[in-house]
């Protein structure tokens, strides 16, 4: 029975979204996809969002990320 609980734990585990090498946030399971919870300024503008993939939420994190740079 401890075993089931420990597998569901770590397949909620969250996976950290990096952009150019820098930690921006985390992805969680929600929902049947993923929310984005940022822990970095620049990643603020997608915190909160949900994706259906990992892949979408990095894509949209390193858009975001990118368009605050090009706008400093």
């Amino acid at each position: 029975m401890q075993e089931s609980s420990l597998d569901r734990a770590s397949a909620l585990r969250p996976i950290v979204i990096e952009v150019g090498g820098e930690p921006q946030g985390i992805v969680v399971p929600h929902d049947g996809g993923y929310r984005f919870v940022a822990v970095r300024l620049p990643a603020f503008a997608v915190d909160g969002h949900q994706f259906e993939s990992v892949e979408k939420a990095h894509f949209a994190v390193k858009a975001a990320v990118t368009r605050k740079a090009d706008a400093a």
